[in-house]
């Protein structure tokens, strides 16, 4: 493994900006400042770019196994090396879904085959397997998924005994995704009966409103109250909702934290009508003003955790009518320039951007040695050329599915490099064919 020598860079880490040398050797930071007398095998000049941590990604859908006409670990992780993206965290609702340990570590067998990005998979909560939460190694496997709406078969937890288990015995972070199933039913059929299967795509704003997700997220914060249990709420996409969490920094006493994807922080309901059924995606979009919100709350630290719930599906899934057209977008390519962007238009800081997609991540898991730029941790690094313009096309994409609803549209930076422990795995547009498989996250074990 080379050693590399990063010159003069423009650094953003822990709420600084500041200009430093690096060292990366044998796969970690070993030094940081000035590196007068260093020498490497490698030297890169990097005045004028920005270096800052890999992105840490808690919510991904890579569709494997039985869902890969979609997508496949390998092809999303190369995807996500060129968002910026090092580490993930995949979802368990694949076919079959990681609901027993046994088809848990199949997907962990699988990664380590072909993922050159680090990794790590939940194990999925259901109304039956209580048991199996209670076995798992919370230093090896990053939290348990409780989907108490938007799920179908075993995947959806709608028991209240089942619900009270797994919040008083998960060893684990329990990450939940929360709308309220019974008032999403009803919605729905008010809608069929109005528009018949032709339902105009705005209409999911309503059908899966911020009521469905305020009753859920307010009973997911209630267990977690009764039992002392960690809970992460997912993808917070309502001003109501916020109300539920507090902007404490993150610690071992705040057990009630909450993440927000980067298309609710985009996206707002008038999008729709140019998009459709490419931005439908559940939790819904919702209004300008529920977005504008959930900004602040990034802002002003209400919201904890940044990701991209990269849900990739096939156009032609998402071309059929609105109950035929599934929920989720291909976003694993572009959350870094999207965060870029944003800052520039005064959302929030790029500095809070990185800490709530970076550090928070890493703290909130108790993921070891990764989320910042630190001498003695894993070189997950990525350059940034703040003045070379990014276009989205279909041709540049490295999605299985082949397509954005970003695609047009021109971001103000690239991404110029990626490094995942201590390799440059992506450069000059393209992900190294060679690149070597990353790592299994590990965890510290203190999520309960």
């Amino acid at each position: 493994m080379a050693s590399i020598a990063l010159r003069d860079a423009e650094v953003i880490d822990e709420g600084r900006r500041f200009r430093a040398d690096m060292l990366i050797r044998d796969g970690r930071i070993e030094r940081v400042g000035d590196l007068a007398g260093a020498k490497a095998e490698r030297e890169l000049d990097l005045k004028g770019k920005l270096v800052v941590p890999g992105l840490i990604d808690d919510q991904v859908h890579f569709r494997e196994p039985g869902l890969t006409h979609k997508a496949e670990i390998a092809t999303e992780s190369r995807a996500a090396l060129a968002g910026g993206v090092t580490s993930y965290m995949e979802m368990p609702n694949t076919n079959p879904p990681a609901t027993t340990l046994e088809e848990l570590e199949k997907k962990y067998a699988r990664a380590a085959a072909c993922s050159p990005a680090n990794y790590s998979f939940f194990l999925g909560g259901t109304n039956t397997n209580a048991e199996t939460l209670k076995a798992m190694d919370p230093r090896k496997v990053c939290g348990v998924k409780v989907f108490m709406g938007s799920s179908t078969g075993e995947m959806l937890v709608d028991r209240t005994e089942a619900l009270e288990s797994i919040f008083r015995h998960s060893p684990a972070l329990i990450a939940t995704h929360c709308e309220d199933t019974p008032m999403i039913k009803r919605a729905e059929a008010e809608a069929r009966a109005r528009w018949g299967g032709d339902v105009p795509a705005a209409e999911h704003a309503r059908i899966r409103s911020a009521e469905a997700c305020y009753a859920s997220s307010s009973l997911a914060v209630s267990l977690a109250r009764k039992y002392d249990a960690r809970l992460h709420v997912l993808h917070i996409t309502t001003a109501k909702e916020l109300s539920l969490f507090t902007a404490e920094p993150l610690g071992a006493k705040k057990r009630i934290t909450s993440e927000a994807c980067v298309h609710h922080l985009w996206y707002a309901e008038e999008d729709y009508a140019r998009l459709g059924h490419r931005i439908k995606c559940n939790p819904s979009i919702k209004t300008r003003a529920d977005r504008d919100a959930v900004r602040a709350a990034v802002a002003s630290g209400v919201i904890d955790v940044l990701a991209t719930d990269h849900a990739p599906h096939t156009r032609e899934e998402k071309a059929q009518a609105y109950f035929k057209a599934p929920s989720g977008l291909p976003l694993i390519q572009h959350p870094l320039l999207m965060l870029i962007d944003m800052a520039a238009q005064g959302a929030f800081s790029l500095e809070t951007a990185i800490a709530r997609a970076c550090h928070a991540p890493a703290r909130l898991f108790g993921v070891q040695g990764r989320g910042f730029i630190r001498e003695g941790h894993w070189a997950d690094l990525v350059v940034v050329d703040p003045g070379k313009p990014t276009k989205v096309s279909a041709d540049n994409l490295l999605y299985k599915c082949g397509w954005s609803p970003l695609e047009g549209h021109v971001f103000s930076a690239s991404i110029e490099r990626t490094f995942v422990n201590g390799v440059c795995v992506y450069e000059d547009g393209k992900v190294r064919p060679d690149a070597p498989v990353g790592m299994r996250l590990n965890f510290d074990g203190n999520a309960r």
